[in-house]
């Protein structure tokens, strides 16, 4: 089998299944589209290699639970690949909370993925589930930056 991304509309497909399964999410059915040299960025890490990435997967496995991944919006452009999503997640003890990104993905000319950089504010919309700190992380936000 030849894991090659065919179209935006494959990797959301591939995309989605990672995190609407029973259970914890699976990364197992799409790591084989990513390229051995992936580099990876967030805002919280920036990744290079398949060793590093399947590493990372692992530990968002270990720390979230009921993780699901809507994909509202794709566009493409050439091997450039943009995807909108939501993203709730709980961890531990704390109720789901939704995260709201995009990613951009970059294809290698054998279609497999070599870069992926994921834009989401972390932060703020986790402490927006939090009652009386989200207030707080508002107006102080909003003093600060604007």
């Amino acid at each position: 089998m030849e894991y090659t991304i065919q179209s935006k509309e494959h990797l959301k497909d591939l995309w989605t299944n990672i995190y609407n399964t029973e259970g914890k999410p699976d990364w197992s059915h799409i790591l084989p589209y990513y390229d051995e040299a992936i580099y990876f960025c967030d805002s919280v890490q920036k990744i290079q290699g398949i060793h590093d990435f399947k590493a990372m997967t692992e530990r968002l496995i270990n720390r979230s639970n009921n993780l699901r991944m809507d994909v509202k919006n794709t566009a493409s452009n050439g091997t450039v690949i943009f995807m909108e999503w939501e993203m709730s997640l709980s961890f531990k003890k704390y109720p789901n909370s939704s995260i709201y990104g995009s990613s951009r993905v970059t294809l290698n000319e054998n279609g497999k993925i070599i870069e992926q950089r994921d834009y989401y504010d972390l932060w703020g919309d986790i402490f927006d589930n939090i009652p009386r700190f989200n207030r707080m992380y508002r107006k102080f936000m909003h003093k600060k930056f604007g």
